[in-house]
C-alpha cells in the first residue's frame, strides 16, 4: 500500500492562504488520495468505516485548506476524525495517520490573507434588518424634572419616570411628545423611549419652570467644594445675584465618578423654590456629572509620550470580540478620532466615521442603516442630530450606546454595552464590565 502520510503532512505545512497555493495543495491531496484509493477502499470494507464520516472529514479538510485556521472547519474536521478513530479493528497505520493529521489540524493558524478576505466578505454582506413596529409604543408628554423626567398620558397621570441617564443625551424638554414602551426585562428602567413625534406647549399651571446652569466647574478641596462659574467663565446667578454654591461631594460618588476639584457638572433648580433666597444649596441639584478622567494607566502612558493610536494596545482588554462588525463612530469633531478607531480595531471591529452633526436627516439614515453598531460621543456638545441617530438605530435594529466623553474608558465601555445588549446610557447605575482572561 502506498504510504501517503508524510506527503499529506508536507502539503498541509506548505500550503499558504493565497488562491494559487490553495489550488495546488488541493490538487496534490486529490492525487495522493487517488493513489491510495484502492487500499483505502479495502480498509473501509474490512473495518466498516462510515462513509458519511469520511465525507465529512474530507469536506472539513477542504474548508480548512481554503480558510486556514477557521475554527468551524477545524472543529468539523476533528469531529469526523474522532468518529473514524472509533471504528473497530482500524488498521494501526491508518489510525496513527489520522492522529497525526488531527494534530496538524489543531496547529492550523489563520493567515493575514484569510483575515482580509473575511473582513472584505462581511463588509459586502447585505444586512437584513427586522422591522420595528412603532405602533406598539404609546404616546406620552414629557415633563422635565431636576433629574430625569415624567411621562404623562392623556389623563394627565404620570405613567413612567425616566432617569437622567436615559434622557440626558436626547435633549428632551417639557412638552415633547414621545412614543415609549414599558421595559420588562430590566428593573433599572421603567420605560424606553422609541422616538419624539411632536411638541405641545405646556402652561405654567401644568409644569414647574426649571432653570439650568450647564458645564459648571467644581473647585476646592475635599469637604470644601464650591461652584461659582462654568467652563466659559460665566458666573452662577440666582435671581440676578452671583452666588458661590457649596457642594457636598459625599452625595455624588455614583458611577465611580467622585466629585472633586475640576469636575464638570450640570445644575438645575425650580424657579419657584422658596429655598433659593435663603439656602440655595438645598434647592439646587446636580443633574449630571461629566466623565472626564481617563484611567490612571493612561496617564502613565502619556508621561512616556506614547502615541494615541498605540495606547489601546497597552490597556487591559474587556471580554469583548466584535467579529468584524461595522461600528459607526458619531462624534462632533475630529478630536480623538484616531484613538477611538484604534479601540474598535483592537476588538476586531471595522470603524466607520459618521458625519452626523453636519449632514441632513436622510444622509444620517443612509449612513446608519448598513451598520451593526453605532456609538454616539456626546462630550460637551448638544446636537440636534442626537435624536435622529437614536431614532434610526432603533428603526434598523442597530446596536447603540452613548459615550459621555471622548476618553478611552468611556468609549470602550459604551462599545461593550452596545455589543452585550446592556443599557445605552450608563448613568448612575452599576454595570459589570468583564475583563478578558
Amino acid at each position: 500500500m502506498f504510504d501517503y502520510r508524510n506527503n499529506l503532512k508536507r502539503i498541509l505545512n506548505q500550503t499558504a492562504g493565497d488562491e494559487k497555493s490553495l489550488s495546488n495543495g488541493l490538487a496534490a491531496i486529490k492525487l495522493i488520495l487517488g493513489m491510495a484509493d484502492e487500499a483505502l477502499g479495502a480498509q473501509i470494507t474490512s473495518t466498516q468505516v462510515d462513509y458519511k464520516q469520511v465525507n465529512l472529514f474530507l469536506r472539513g479538510l477542504i474548508a480548512l485548506i481554503k480558510n486556514p485556521g477557521d475554527n468551524h472547519a477545524k472543529n468539523n474536521t476533528l469531529k469526523a476524525i474522532r468518529q473514524i478513530l472509533l471504528t473497530p479493528k482500524l488498521e494501526p497505520g491508518l489510525r496513527q495517520t489520522l492522529i497525526d493529521l488531527s494534530q496538524a489540524v489543531k496547529a492550523s493558524q489563520t493567515t493575514k490573507e484569510t483575515i482580509n478576505k473575511k473582513v472584505f466578505e462581511q463588509a459586502l454582506q447585505k444586512k437584513i434588518m427586522p422591522k420595528v413596529d412603532y405602533r406598539k409604543g404609546k404616546r406620552y408628554v414629557v415633563v422635565r424634572l431636576l433629574s430625569g423626567c415624567d411621562l404623562i398620558n392623556d389623563s394627565k397621570r404620570c405613567v413612567f419616570t425616566l432617569k437622567e441617564s436615559q434622557i440626558h443625551s436626547l435633549n428632551l424638554k417639557s412638552g415633547d411628545i414621545v412614543e415609549a414602551l414599558p421595559v420588562e426585562d430590566n428593573r433599572n428602567y421603567e420605560a424606553e423611549i422609541l422616538r419624539v413625534v411632536g411638541f405641545r406647549q405646556l402652561s405654567r399651571m401644568e409644569v414647574d419652570q426649571i432653570s439650568t446652569f450647564k458645564y459648571a466647574v467644581v473647585q476646592g478641596n475635599s469637604g470644601h467644594l464650591t461652584i461659582s462659574h462654568n467652563i466659559k467663565g460665566q458666573k452662577l446667578r440666582i435671581r440676578g445675584k452671583s452666588i458661590t454654591l457649596s457642594v457636598d461631594e459625599s452625595k455624588f460618588e455614583e458611577k465611580n465618578i467622585p466629585l472633586t476639584d475640576g469636575s464638570i457638572v450640570d445644575l438645575a433648580w425650580y424657579d419657584g423654590d422658596i429655598r433659593l433666597k435663603k439656602n440655595p444649596t438645598e434647592a439646587i441639584e446636580i443633574r449630571w456629572i461629566y466623565e472626564l478622567d481617563q484611567p490612571a494607566t493612561m496617564s502613565k502612558l502619556k508621561k512616556k509620550k506614547v502615541k494615541q493610536t498605540d495606547q489601546a494596545t497597552e490597556m487591559p482588554k474587556l471580554a469583548l470580540n466584535l467579529h468584524y462588525q461595522r461600528v459607526g463612530i458619531a462624534i462632533g469633531n475630529n478630536q480623538n478620532e484616531a484613538l477611538l478607531e484604534g479601540i474598535v480595531k483592537r476588538y476586531n471591529g471595522i470603524p466607520i466615521a459618521i458625519d452626523a452633526f453636519q449632514g441632513k436627516k436622510k444622509i444620517i439614515e443612509q449612513q446608519i442603516k448598513n451598520l451593526d453598531i453605532v456609538i454616539l460621543v456626546t462630550a460637551f456638545a448638544a446636537h440636534d442630530s442626537t435624536w435622529n441617530i437614536s431614532e434610526f438605530t432603533s428603526k434598523y435594529n442597530v446596536k447603540f450606546a452613548v459615550s459621555s466623553s471622548k476618553g478611552y474608558q468611556a468609549f470602550e465601555r459604551a462599545l461593550y454595552r452596545a455589543e452585550m445588549g446592556l443599557p445605552a446610557y450608563e448613568g448612575n447605575q452599576t454595570i459589570e464590565y468583564k475583563k478578558a482572561n
